[in-house]
């Protein structure tokens, strides 16, 4: 059987990025016009453009491009993803079962003063997501807790939850060991050190504008009057967890390891006899499992369209289009800004799109004599810019997952992720920071 690197891509136009347009129109278009996001399933409308993108392919037969398609669903970024999830959901479960959530979020209340509740979850997610260096495990450990809280305190959800998702891109744009700052500093030959002196020029304030925003908007918020007492033994899976996380473990095996912690102490502090809090335990890892079961069908049919786009050629068609009139430096970087973009917007996955598109910003840079510091900025920033605000990237969708609405519901309430687009646009525009401009 022919592999997708003997496969050759084909130059592609307009066209090739169409699959793409279907499912934003049938998602985003059909939602907006009939005002209801749950409308139209994420993943019907994943599957019709998926066979609108397999019935554009030439030049193959019907059985090699349903082989291309599942290479694109099989690849291995997308089944690490899938374990993530799999393993996210028992944990989610059984967590909640044993009361872990509940007692960490009566830990929260009673640490936090309601009008800096809101202020503090985000300083939580920008300091653990800066430490593990991945957003992904970062709304997996707190969106839980942004759950609870937003019960306890009447906060809308998709708002709660936008918080940790905005607080978990800060750290995965700066992170010295984020796939992302790796990725982009290797492709444009420059130390990490330095990237992250420009890259922070450019979202710090960002950053406190956002928690100026926060601590504003909490001013109004109160805790409950009456808190329930703190089972400390009940709080030590996410200690756990955000421990392991923050000390650089493996992100499956952290959540391998807060899974176990909350058999363990399930089992101990029930009220039952030991082997029917097993079998419960057993039992909501199952559920949590299953309930993922849209998010992981949703992450292969993305996959398997995008990978066929790649293979038409659609992002080597809008690299083309974006490099061939640039003239200077600010139209260069505008340029490496909107490729990364792009990219990310067809692949799904920054990571990807930054090891994607980071061999052309590095010649662009060296024909414009651009600052390798900043095209490193660029490249993450811009990344996780759209990585943070597209409803069918890893992390909304398994926030999503997670709290059972709509990944839609929550982009407006992305704070963060908007405003590092902002500053990161105005860094290109005004020749920010000068020193590397």
């Amino acid at each position: 059987m022919e592999t997708t690197h003997t496969i050759n891509q084909k130059k592609g136009g307009w066209w090739a990025l169409s699959p793409l347009a279907v499912f934003l129109c049938l998602y985003l278009v059909i939602s907006v016009i009939v005002n209801d996001f749950y409308k139209v399933p994420i993943t019907v409308a994943f599957l019709l453009s998926s066979c609108y993108a397999i019935a554009l392919m030439r030049g193959l037969s019907l059985e090699k491009r349903i082989y291309q398609f599942t290479a694109g669903a099989s690849n291995k970024n997308i089944m690490l993803m899938i374990w993530i999830f799999i393993l996210a959901g028992a944990f989610a479960q059984s967590a909640k079962m044993m009361g872990a959530i509940d007692a960490t979020v009566n830990l929260t209340l009673s640490i936090l003063p309601g009008h800096l509740l809101l202020a503090g979850i985000f300083i939580a997610a920008c300091f653990i997501s800066l430490s593990i260096g991945t957003s992904v495990g970062t709304i997996v450990a707190l969106t839980p807790v942004a759950i609870g809280l937003a019960d306890k305190t009447g906060t809308a959800l998709p708002y709660m939850v936008a918080i940790v998702i905005g607080g978990a891109f800060f750290g995965d744009n700066l992170s010295f060991i984020s796939d992302t700052t790796i990725a982009s500093t290797k492709t444009q030959d420059c130390v990490m050190r330095d990237k992250f002196r420009v890259n922070s020029m450019i979202v710090v304030p960002a950053a406190l504008i956002v928690l100026c925003i926060y601590i504003f908007q909490g001013l109004s918020l109160s805790t409950p009057t009456q808190i329930q007492a703190v089972e400390w033994i009940k709080v030590i899976p996410y200690l756990l967890v955000l421990g392991t996380a923050i000390a650089g473990i493996n992100v499956m095996l952290v959540l391998l390891i807060g899974i176990l912690s909350t058999g363990v102490i399930g089992i101990t502090t029930s009220g039952t006899d030991a082997s029917t809090a097993f079998f419960d335990w057993f039992g909501s890892m199952g559920t949590g499992i299953t309930g993922m079961g849209e998010l992981i069908i949703t992450t292969l049919l993305a996959g398997g369209m995008l990978e066929i786009i790649r293979y038409n050629g659609g992002i080597n068609f809008i690299i083309f289009r974006l490099t061939r009139h640039v003239k200077d430096k600010r139209g260069a970087e505008l340029s490496i800004a909107a490729l990364v973009s792009i990219a990310n917007l067809c692949t799904a996955n920054n990571t990807i799109a930054i090891i994607t598109t980071g061999p052309i910003a590095k010649e662009i840079a060296l024909r414009f004599q651009l600052d390798r510091r900043k095209t490193a900025s660029i490249l993450d920033t811009f990344s996780c810019l759209i990585q943070g605000i597209i409803p069918y990237g890893a992390q909304l969708l398994i926030a999503a997952g997670l709290t059972g609405i709509s990944p839609i519901s929550i982009i407006g309430s992305l704070y963060y992720p908007f405003m590092m687009g902002i500053c990161a646009l105005l860094a290109i525009l005004v020749r920010y920071p000068r020193r590397y401009s």
